[in-house]
């Protein structure tokens, strides 16, 4: 099947435009990158802003996590510059590659737990991807001949011999001419532009008579300013004033929905701004509301509270004092239950639990201890019990200590459901 490379795609359809795609792949630059070079390599072939490129695998990446995996399988799949070929195809001896063997394993071993990122959230995860997927679909449609196609290293031709260099064939034969020797090796002077019939041969050495000069271009018209950042901003502006509006009267509303429909505003201004130009100044908007936006639904899902940030260290001595549950949402949490009753037998429950921070609890030496510790990234040292990586969890059912069974019973949940440190520990 032919496939129509950098040309015009307005006919072809889904199946030669992803061949098209494939083969006309841009090349990452070694220069003007940040990380890898695939929002640049990107930029370059269809004529786009890398920056733009690079907020977009940000927002990605927050929303839904589909910008990490579509990186990392850039970094994979996309050639360097001065490549043969691409790491992967590296990988299978087609070619030579910058990237070491053991890098690239690296590489797709990373593409693990970005698969687990959102295949283990809800449907945004897989909604990301299908957007993404839709997006660079479209783009190669519309904007495939803009930019700068990516091309094969051309193979090392290797010169044919032949007895003669083919110069040699182009050059006129001279004859000797035995009575007029001075004519060997001359070439007979034809006349000059300015006397084509060759009337006036005596002033054929004369010089040729020079061309007037060429006319000065006329400047280039002044690109007209785009106008789509402003018109962007007045939008986005518009809704937060009608959100504050209808706040009193739609109990569903919150700042994060009011952040998501100004960053999905902003997104649609980018997006315009990337083929009509300008709006870089955009940018600055949005890269820190998507830190805000990702702030306010997952740390302070239920709105800030000032009293959520901090530390906390209790250290009861009477079991009444004792409570439910210690929370915080960043901070750090120390628990000593070391001064409880160590004969008593009764049964003590608590709930440690901080969103972003470290839990650290201090049960007795001769209690009878139930405990689940719990990470979303970090270390979980529970008992002697440890484990670091991604959503680490441990478990324990009835550690009764260097006393055996008997005496006060301890039963505790501790959890960072973000990145931190959990530790649960005899005094």
């Amino acid at each position: 099947m032919l496939v129509i490379v950098s040309g015009t795609s307005g006919n072809i359809g889904v199946e030669d435009t992803l061949k098209d795609f494939w083969a006309t792949r841009p090349r990452r630059p070694r220069h003007g990158r940040k990380i890898a070079g695939v929002a640049a390599a990107l930029g370059d072939r269809y004529g786009i802003d890398p920056v733009i490129i690079r907020v977009a695998f940000v927002v990605a990446a927050f929303y839904g996590g589909a910008g990490i995996l579509f990186y990392l399988l850039g970094w994979l799949l996309l050639a360097e510059e001065d490549d043969e070929v691409s790491p992967v195809e590296a990988l299978h001896g087609r070619g030579r590659s910058s990237s070491s063997g053991p890098f690239t394993i690296a590489l797709g071993a990373a593409l693990i737990p970005a698969f687990w990122w959102f295949f283990d959230r809800d449907a945004s995860g897989v909604l990301s991807v299908v957007v993404v997927l839709g997006l660079i679909f479209l783009l190669h449609r519309s904007r495939a001949h803009l930019g700068r196609p990516g091309t094969a290293r051309a193979a090392t031709q290797v010169p044919t011999y032949a007895p003669y260099p083919p110069e040699a064939a182009a050059q006129p034969t001279v004859v000797w001419d035995p009575i007029h020797p001075a004519a060997y090796g001359t070439e007979a002077q034809g006349p000059p532009a300015w006397d084509p019939l060759g009337a006036a041969p005596f002033a054929w050495d004369l010089p040729e008579p020079s061309s007037p000069e060429p006319e000065p271009q006329p400047p280039a018209p002044r690109r007209h300013k785009s106008r789509i950042g402003l018109v962007t901003v007045a939008v986005a502006f518009l809704t937060v004033g009608a959100a504050v509006v209808a706040y009193p009267f739609a109990g569903w509303l919150t700042v994060p929905h009011v952040i998501g429909v100004v960053l999905g505003i902003l997104g649609c201004g980018l997006f315009a701004a990337a083929f009509a130009g300008g709006a870089r100044g955009l940018i600055g908007l949005v890269v820190p509301l998507a830190f805000l936006g990702v702030a306010m639904t997952s740390l302070w899902p239920g709105g800030f509270d000032s009293e959520s940030v901090g530390d906390i260290n209790a250290k009861p001595v009477t079991i009444s004092e004792v409570q439910d549950k210690y929370e915080k949402t960043i901070g750090s949490i120390t628990l000593d239950l070391t001064q409880l009753p160590a004969t008593a037998d009764e049964t003590v429950e608590t709930k440690v639990e901080v969103r972003a921070g470290d839990v650290t609890v201090t049960v007795p030496k001769t209690a009878d201890v139930t405990v689940k510790c719990s990470v979303g990234v970090g270390d979980v040292d529970c008992l002697g019990q440890s484990n670091d990586g991604i959503g680490e969890d441990v478990k324990i059912k009835d550690d009764y200590g260097p006393d055996g069974p008997g005496g006060l019973k301890i039963e505790i949940e501790a959890e960072v459901s973000g990145p931190g440190g959990v530790v649960v520990r005899r005094g």
